[in-house]
């Protein structure tokens, strides 16, 4: 089978090769295209463009690109219909990939979205439109189900994806592998992980940097995000002894004491993986303003919309500042029951997701409509 998947920035990509990987195992003869970044290219994906030369984000910013992105949907249909796939795969990314997926209703073969777009959320019609453009849809989290099915869209959950690559158990040896492979100290870390993309990075970063600085007694290390080179960090790090560290993410989780994360996918693996956290963001005024008219959720940190409590500190806009994060940061390091009350409420999160299989069920999902598809003659 031909398979065309689309995923627009890191996550997307993560969670695209692991279904990839599933699906070579189902599918010995299948062939891989589309838009994405290396971990997908690594197994076997034709990439038609690279994640990270596509993304923007927030409301002024996607306006303000806007002839940018409408060229990159035109480019990206062409090459859609030029490899006249079996199967289209479209992975979060819901601002892009719904257009794609209007675009591709009319077509012949099936469309199916891994990781719903979060139209509980805002944009409840997305839903409608789902119903109408796509023909299978895997939810991650374990409300959006009963919601778009509520819709007439045809749904599967799968559980989250990040417990197929999250190693849960520390052991001495590999703590101490990683601190000497990446020449840390002995001492306490503080990890930051300030976002995936060039802009939220520039915007995240400085005020990290400056909240961490009293913690002379912890060293600071950073998620590197994915296509980037340090190069980009060191602008930022200039007098300072800090570490940038890619592609070890999880590593990074483990072993950190505490850690400030921008808000996305990195907050609910972090607190899978039992770091105390604090939940962090600030955007363009303009994208913000809009957003809080429009969105219509409590709470931004995945954790937090699914336990339906905020068992994760979150500073959001103009609360992002760096006497908040140093308030909740001397909390998660120094006290001791807001740390075995924040690992009780991990566990019970961990309990709520469920078990890891996400990946093999949406490639088992794909292959089993594709048979009935043509069984039926379609």
């Amino acid at each position: 089978m031909r398979y065309y998947i689309i995923a627009g920035e890191a996550s997307g990509d993560l969670h695209a090769s692991y279904v990839m990987q599933e699906l070579k195992k189902q599918d010995a003869e299948a062939v891989f295209r589309g838009w994405g970044g290396d971990l997908m290219a690594r197994e076997g994906m034709a990439l038609d463009q690279h994640y990270r030369d596509v993304a923007f984000m927030g409301f002024y910013e996607v306006v303000a690109n806007l002839h940018k992105i409408m060229g990159n949907m035109r480019r990206c249909k062409k090459q859609i219909a030029a490899f006249q796939p079996d199967a289209l795969v479209l992975v979060d990314y819901p601002g892009f990939n719904m257009q794609i997926a209007r675009f591709a209703a009319k077509q012949p073969f099936p469309v199916f979205y891994y990781i719903a777009p979060k139209a509980w959320a805002w944009k409840k019609s997305r839903a409608k439109k789902l119903r109408r453009y796509v023909d299978l849809l895997f939810s991650i989290l374990p409300f959006e189900a009963p919601f778009f099915k509520s819709y007439g869209v045809n749904t599967q959950y799968v559980g989250n994806p990040l417990l197929d690559q999250l190693v849960l158990q520390t052991r001495e040896e590999e703590r101490k592998d990683f601190f000497k492979a990446n020449r840390l100290a002995d001492k306490p870390v503080i990890a930051l992980f300030p976002g995936s993309r060039k802009q939220e990075i520039s915007a995240m970063l400085p005020e990290m940097l400056r909240a961490v600085n009293k913690y002379t007694e912890c060293q600071i290390v950073i998620g590197g995000a994915p296509g980037l080179e340090v190069v980009f960090y060191e602008d930022y790090l200039t007098g300072k002894d800090i570490k940038v560290v890619f592609n070890q993410g999880q590593q990074l989780m483990k072993y950190a004491r505490a850690a400030l994360i921008t808000s996305g996918t990195a907050t609910l693996e972090a607190a899978l993986l039992d770091l105390p956290q604090v939940i962090c963001y600030r955007g363009n005024k303009i994208s913000i303003a809009i957003a809080r008219r429009l969105v219509h959720v409590k709470y931004i940190g995945l954790a937090n919309l699914i336990m339906e409590e905020a068992i994760i500190p979150e500073l959001i806009q103009e609360d992002m500042t760096v006497a908040g994060m140093q308030r909740e940061l001397d909390l998660l390091l120094f006290d001791s029951d807001r740390r075995k009350k924040l690992f009780s409420d991990y566990s019970r999160l961990r309990d709520a997701v469920g078990g890891p299989g996400a990946s093999e069920k949406v490639a088992r999902g794909i292959i089993a409509f594709l048979a009935s598809e043509k069984k039926e003659g379609r």
